[in-house]
């Protein structure tokens, strides 16, 4: 199974809000997701806090066992600087 980390847009007309989610790759951009990850307000300036939030520990835990970011994810991913890291056993 091809796992996807991307955007999965709520809000309403004109004002989108997206939820960064851990997805397959086969699945609806608005439809089922494994997991949960953060979110996205573009509506929000772009030096404001909340405008991007990750769970960090579960972003690098997605990238090591092998999902792949989308173009706008990675850019957050950058952005954070996160990288795929050994999964802590628990």
């Amino acid at each position: 199974m091809s796992v996807k980390i991307r955007l999965a847009r709520g809000g309403s007309k004109k004002k989108p809000y997206y939820r960064i989610v851990v997805a397959d790759a086969r699945s609806k951009r608005d439809g089922k997701f494994i997991e949960k990850i953060g979110t996205y307000n573009p509506l929000l300036p772009a030096e404001h806090e909340s405008r991007v939030t990750l769970v960090n520990e579960r972003a690098a835990y997605w990238l090591h066992v092998g999902a792949q970011p989308t173009e706008r994810v990675a850019r957050f991913f950058k952005k954070f600087a996160i990288v795929a890291q050994a999964p802590t056993a628990s």
